[in-house]
Parts: structure tokens; C-alpha cells; sequence
């Protein structure tokens, strides 16, 4: 529980920070989404690749590539939570909010802004204790169990980040519900990504 209450005062700071450096903060956020939304569909075309390639070498030529079950496990968090925060930053999670558009627009607003300060904070317990974990792994040197023994602390790191990048979108979100003229919206182009709208 003192762990909790620690992170707690640790992202109430980091919120208090942000907001003196929130416009350019925000650009600078931007650029990292998207870059890690590239990162992430290379990934994801990597692991196409691979299993494409595995399929082949396992029924074409009898010869399974060793370790691409782990791989192929190991990579879909990865392919997941770098492209997190992009999802939320245009808006691409999959929301309930029959509820919220009957609502009058400011207590939407305020009833947003209350959903998304909780989601932070949620976001940076997981964060916290992914990036733990992650740390752990990395301590441990952790590998899977079969040949070629693939090291796990990059998934569990990027479980971390993409928590604590998203906890970020969410709180200049807030500020931009908050005082729209004094926040503006910076949030990524699609950069040849597109959310369902």
C-alpha cells in the first residue's frame, strides 16, 4: 500500500510538470506515437513474416524453425502496447458512450475528464509494476524454456512503456477537455495509419 501512495504523489508531480510544459510536451509525444506506431507495425510485419516463413519450413520442408512459438508470443505485446498510446491519442479504442451522448456537453465533458484521471492512474499502477517486472526479468535473465531461448525483459519493457505513454496522452487529453484554448489539441496524423471511425 506505501508503494501505491508513493506512485500516487510520484504521477500527481509528473501531472503538475507536464502541465507547465504541455504544448510542447505534446509535440513531443506526438512524434514518439508515431514512431512507435512504425516500430510497431514493422513488428507486426515482421512476425507475418516469420509465421509465413515457419508454416513453409514446417510443411514444405519438414524442418520447423526452432523457437517460433515463443517468438511469435513474445512479439504480440510488443506489436500491442507500442502503438497504445497512438490508439488513444486518435482515439481508436473501442468505447461504450451510448450513456455519455445523452448526456448534456459539460457534464460529458466533466464525466470524461473524471474517466480519464482514473484511467491514469490505473494506467501508471500497471506502468509501475510492469516496468518492475520487466527490471526482474532483465535482472534474471530471463529466457524462454526451448532453444534458441529468446530474452523476455523487451516484451515486459514494452508493456511498461506503452502503459506509461498512455497514462501521458491521457493527462494532456485531460488538459485539453480542461481549457481547449490554452491546450490545444496536438495529437499524431495518421501517418498512413487510420483509426475506425
Amino acid at each position: 500500500m506505501h508503494e501505491l501512495a508513493v506512485l500516487a504523489i510520484i504521477v500527481v508531480a509528473l501531472m503538475a510538470a507536464t502541465t507547465i510544459v504541455a504544448d510542447s510536451f505534446g509535440r513531443l509525444l506526438r512524434r514518439v506515437e508515431v514512431g512507435l506506431m512504425i516500430a510497431a507495425a514493422s513488428v507486426a510485419f515482421f512476425a507475418m513474416l516469420f509465421v509465413g516463413a515457419e508454416v513453409m519450413m514446417r510443411y514444405g520442408f519438414d524442418a520447423p524453425i526452432p523457437g517460433h512459438l515463443e517468438l511469435s508470443e513474445l512479439l504480440m505485446p510488443i506489436i500491442v502496447f507500442l502503438g497504445l498510446s497512438y490508439t488513444q491519442a486518435t482515439h481508436g479504442h473501442v468505447g461504450m458512450d451510448l450513456l455519455l451522448d445523452m448526456l448534456p456537453a459539460e457534464t460529458r465533458t466533466r464525466a470524461t475528464i473524471v474517466t480519464l484521471l482514473i484511467s491514469i492512474f490505473v494506467c501508471a499502477v500497471l506502468a509501475w509494476f510492469s516496468a518492475k517486472n520487466a527490471w526482474q526479468l532483465w535482472l534474471y535473465d530471463d529466457v524462454t524454456m526451448s532453444p534458441p531461448y529468446y530474452r523476455t525483459w523487451p516484451t515486459g519493457a514494452s508493456v511498461a512503456l506503452g502503459y506509461a505513454l498512455t497514462a501521458l496522452r491521457m493527462y494532456i487529453q485531460v488538459l485539453q477537455f480542461w481549457d481547449p484554448e490554452r491546450f490545444p489539441a496536438n495529437e499524431p496524423e495518421s501517418a498512413g495509419f487510420h483509426a475506425v471511425e
